[in-house]
């Protein structure tokens, strides 16, 4: 594997807040394990060189380290940390944020019958990076070193790396994010109308009909990606949002419960502590006086 390489790239071209010359690429440097944050995954590849991490999605955990790789296929919201960083061996990621259209693109100019998966498939997995994956990566980041090359050449490495994931062992996944009438889509299609009316109480039913599934096979399908029911993915929305307000808000725990939609602050409370370890006044205390970073980093 290209790994020694893709290492000293990513150490070499990390910035501060995570950005690099390439449109969707983006490079984590970690200096320390850090405490788990919640988030949204963004619908993404991440590959990490260096390092390891751990990410919950529901009831589900998922852990990769160096030489393995990370697809989302679903903006879904997670809770993230690196788990093996130091000074001296940093964690380094490399992330790549999936575009449906492209991967469509990509499916419909194929030359190659690629098969589809009749079952239900989660949002989140994680394998081993094979050699042409990373090849591809390195070969990507090599770029930046080369500003002339890289409008020409960057589009055509990316459309290697899209085809070296539909083409892998979490193609499956992958492609679904690229066909429109795929359980995937029905589903994403959920997902966000939840996140955009998250503050509003809502029936299974008309969510899935909105979905264009029937009550059933959406309540199959939404379980296989998100691993949380309709109802639990609202609640994982609400209790993120509120978050972020109290961090700006932090005396204001009972308006920031009514505004992301609960009517008792008890029930707020209470939900909140279960999420996030502590009472909302107490963890926005301590989110307002922290210094943080805004940097991304990978899901």
């Amino acid at each position: 594997m290209h790994l020694d390489e893709l290492r000293a790239l990513l150490a070499r071209h990390a910035r501060p807040d995570g950005t690099t010359a390439i449109d969707g690429v983006l490079i984590s440097k970690v200096e320390r394990p850090n405490v788990p944050s919640a988030s949204m995954s963004g619908t993404v590849l991440a590959l990490i060189a260096q390092g390891a991490k751990r990410l919950a999605l529901g009831d589900r955990v998922y852990e990769y380290r160096a030489g393995q790789y990370l697809v989302a296929s679903v903006d879904l919201p997670v809770t993230g940390h690196f788990t093996d960083a130091s000074p001296d061996t940093p964690a380094l990621g490399f992330g790549l944020t999936l575009q449906p259209a492209a991967i469509a693109e990509l499916l419909l100019q194929a030359a190659v019958d690629l098969p589809r998966s009749g079952g239900a498939l989660p949002g989140i997995a994680v394998s081993d990076a094979p050699e042409e994956l990373v090849d591809a990566v390195v070969r990507l980041l090599r770029l930046l070193d080369r500003p002339r090359d890289l409008p020409v050449l960057a589009p055509l490495t990316i459309r290697e790396i899209l085809w070296r994931l539909v083409t892998g062992e979490q193609g499956a996944i992958v492609r679904q994010l690229g066909l429109a009438d795929s359980s995937l889509a029905h589903v994403a299609r959920a997902v966000r109308w939840i996140r955009s009316h998250y503050r509003q109480a809502f029936r299974v039913e008309d969510v899935a009909q909105l979905s264009g599934m029937s009550v059933s096979a959406f309540y199959r399908h939404f379980q296989a990606v998100t691993a949380m029911s309709p109802i639990q993915f609202q609640k994982q929305i609400r209790l993120q949002e509120a978050r972020l307000l109290l961090a700006a808000h932090p005396t204001d725990v009972t308006g920031v419960g009514q505004r992301v939609g609960y009517e008792s602050p008890s029930q707020f409370s209470r939900e909140y502590r279960r999420q996030f370890g502590a009472p909302p006044s107490l963890d926005a205390a301590r989110l307002h006086s922290a210094t943080r970073s805004a940097a991304p980093t990978l899901p």
